[in-house]
């Protein structure tokens, strides 16, 4: 799996010369700015809404009622560690549900650019076939739809397990690895339609090379830590370093067909 996870991080170098080298610049601009002003967008009513939504689970569980009354500066410490780490779970669970939504939106124009970066790389030519790309279109929604459903219920476990002692600690860390793998499942799969993996088969395949997925989505993540250019850049990059990482690691010979 490490070796699939460096294979899939390297990819992101190989992904931003492949853009420059032909010219794709379109293609990653236009979408990535229409992400940026979701993006910004849907933060601001993440922050506005997780105060309400923190306030509401303390008060109905009763913990703030009891911090009140304990008055102890360490009790109180580790309330607020509480805090941030539940900030830090509702904020992962809100990207997810944001990520998928625009996964959905954007499920087009990242099928056309996935069969453009392997087309241009292999030497193949793929024919414009409307009723194709309305195909991959289609099962990229319900691959969308179906890693959202999956991934809420394994965040959602996580969150009801981060109120307890020492699992708290590391629930976002476990939640960030959750989507980083159901985000790289969703960019890798647009190679696996083209290779006539039906969505069962890319299902079990991803599931074999986890690494991939999870690199993938890692650096996906990351990005978001340099404003507005890691926004613009990240979804499209994403796509096509998925498809480079999954060509690089056949020549590997880390994935066995």
């Amino acid at each position: 799996m490490l070796k699939e996870i460096i294979i899939s991080i390297q990819s992101y170098a190989q992904a931003h010369r492949f853009i420059s080298r032909h010219k794709l610049w379109k293609w990653i601009l236009i979408p990535g700015f229409i992400y940026t002003l979701l993006f910004l967008g849907g933060i601001y009513l993440f922050w506005t809404s997780s105060n309400t939504a923190t306030e509401f689970i303390l008060l109905k569980t009763g913990a703030k009622t009891w911090l009140d009354k304990m008055q102890d500066s360490w009790i109180s410490f580790l309330f607020i560690i509480g805090q941030i780490i539940l900030r830090l779970v509702l904020l992962l669970f809100y990207f997810s549900l944001f990520k998928f939504l625009f996964l959905i939106i954007g499920s087009p124009l990242f099928a056309y650019l996935s069969e453009k970066t392997e087309a241009i790389m292999e030497g193949k030519d793929f024919p414009f076939n409307l009723k194709q790309l309305m195909k991959d279109i289609w099962r990229g929604i319900r691959i969308a739809l179906r890693n959202l459903l999956w991934q809420t219920v394994y965040v959602l476990s996580i969150f009801i397990l981060s109120f307890i002692p020492l699992f708290g600690w590391i629930a976002p860390l476990v939640a960030l690895l959750v989507e980083c793998y159901y985000f790289g499942f969703s960019m890798l799969d647009y190679s696996s339609e083209r290779n006539k993996l039906s969505a069962s088969q890319s299902i079990e395949f991803i599931g074999r090379h986890k690494g991939l997925a999870i690199g993938n989505g890692l650096v996906f993540y990351l990005m978001h830590m340099i404003p507005v250019i890691g926004w613009l850049l990240a979804p499209s990059y994403a796509v096509v370093a998925a498809t480079i990482s999954l060509l690089a690691a056949r020549k590997a010979q880390v994935i066995i067909q």
